[in-house]
């Protein structure tokens, strides 16, 4: 990675967080006319509580907006020929931007469709496997939290086994993915966490 390339990095992470920081359910239920999914259900602007409010056409779209918006970034990253550490820094700066957008008094999703858009582009095979666990989970257990947790516990040892280059890095993402879901850890102790 030339000097040039790693004079960009701030700029590409910064670039990373303005994406990430774009919530995807927003617009999705504001073209469609529906409420803003922060103000009901578990206040969260992600997949989940956009289902259980609004039903899977917008939950979907709402999904397909969180994983692709750091897409572009990552992209060009790889484009510049960024090192795997350095993408790495890249995606978690779209993952923080999602989970503490500036605009939005820092309160954001949960990162998980985030983060599935961010392992799709620098580790395909290890986001398609933690999206197959987190569908069969969440099809048996009907809990999302169970599945988003399980998928990210997995993400560090599928990455062990099918891209050691990004093992510290899909680490990272999974630390911060686990962190965000610190209160449902909490509710599902209690049996108070909803299901889908």
């Amino acid at each position: 990675m030339s000097s040039t390339t790693l004079a960009l990095l701030p700029a590409l992470m910064g670039l990373g967080y303005l994406c990430g920081s774009w919530l995807g359910s927003l617009t999705v239920c504001r073209l469609a006319g529906v409420g803003d999914p922060r103000f009901a259900g578990s206040r969260n602007p992600g997949f989940s509580n956009v289902l259980r409010l609004h039903g899977m056409p917008l939950a979907l779209a709402t999904l397909a907006l969180d994983a692709g918006k750091g897409m572009p970034v990552l992209w060009l990253g790889m484009a510049l020929g960024l090192a795997p550490w350095a993408l790495g820094l890249v995606g978690l700066a779209v993952l923080l931007g999602h989970s503490y957008p500036l605009w939005h008094r820092f309160r954001g999703g949960k990162a998980v469709a985030s983060a599935f858009g961010v392992l799709l582009v620098l580790v395909p095979p290890v986001a398609l496997l933690c999206a197959l666990c987190w569908a069969l989970l969440a099809w048996r257990v009907r809990t999302a939290a169970v599945a988003s947790l399980s998928s990210a516990l997995l993400a560090p040892l599928a990455s062990l086994w099918l891209a050691p280059d990004y093992a510290l890095v899909v680490t990272g993402f999974a630390l911060l993915v686990l962190a965000r879901h610190f209160w449902n850890l909490r509710r599902l102790r209690s049996g108070e966490e909803p299901g889908l």
